[in-house]
């Protein structure tokens, strides 16, 4: 589904990421974990366009993306759901989760409205919340929000981006419950994500990065058990 060749990328003088390489297989959720800094955003911003290549290659669908820009990628049916959220605050419930999807025009209103219940039966709460302003919801709504508005374009591919990033234990489950759901529907991730050992449970595969290079690979389930990772990530 996506391969990612010998990708590097500068800021200046800095080496956010050297040469690196990885695969993410259909139908199979891969994560890569890291502390900050290790060029984790950085690598879904290249995939994305978002952010200027200095070499390498990501070839999405059997497709070479490299060159193209943010707002075609997108519509090959690859979802970047960025850290941080940002939804537009001042704009309903209902209006954001149209916003993922307005990029097809050849999407009817009759599919859209299809679409849009499709979301609120993913997402109960939001449909609660349909008419309220984005920014009114807590950060775990706001969470859910962005991962529908990212969801109703239909992608074959979605990366997250520190989807559990500041909000309660008890909501995060929800979340990463909710990303295996998504991955059982069909959806390939990739998730970028803190929280190693929620990531590598549920992770087909993952990588480690380090300063921007990938310093350790694995199953998920495998990673779990490395002394190293324990170590470094996971506090044992």
């Amino acid at each position: 589904m996506l391969n990612v060749s010998d990708l590097s990328v500068k800021y200046g003088y800095v080496q956010a990421l050297d040469h690196i390489s990885f695969k993410v297989g259909a139908h199979e959720i891969v994560s890569l974990i890291g502390a900050n800094g290790a060029g984790k955003t950085t690598t879904l911003m290249a995939i994305s366009g978002m952010v200027a290549k200095e070499s390498g290659s990501v070839v999405f669908d059997g497709e070479d993306i490299s060159q193209e820009k943010p707002h075609l990628i997108a519509a090959r049916s690859l979802s970047h759901i960025p850290e941080g959220r940002r939804v537009f605050a001042k704009l309903s419930v209902e209006d954001n989760i149209i916003s993922g999807v307005l990029i097809d025009k050849k999407v009817s209103k009759t599919e859209l409205k299809n679409r849009i219940e499709e979301m609120y039966s993913l997402f109960p709460r939001l449909k609660e919340r349909r008419t309220q302003d984005a920014g009114t919801l807590s950060g775990g709504e706001q969470q859910m929000l962005a991962i529908a508005r990212g969801l109703i374009s239909k992608p074959k591919l979605v990366m997250l981006d520190e989807p559990s990033l500041g909000l309660a234990p008890i909501v995060v489950e929800e979340i990463f419950e909710l990303i295996e759901r998504i991955n059982q529907a069909g959806t390939t991730v990739l998730l970028i994500e803190q929280n190693a050992g929620l990531a590598l449970q549920i992770a087909d595969y993952a990588y480690v990065l380090e300063l921007g290079k990938i310093a350790l690979e694995g199953k998920g389930a495998e990673l779990l058990q490395n002394p190293e990772v324990k170590r470094a990530y996971l506090g044992v």
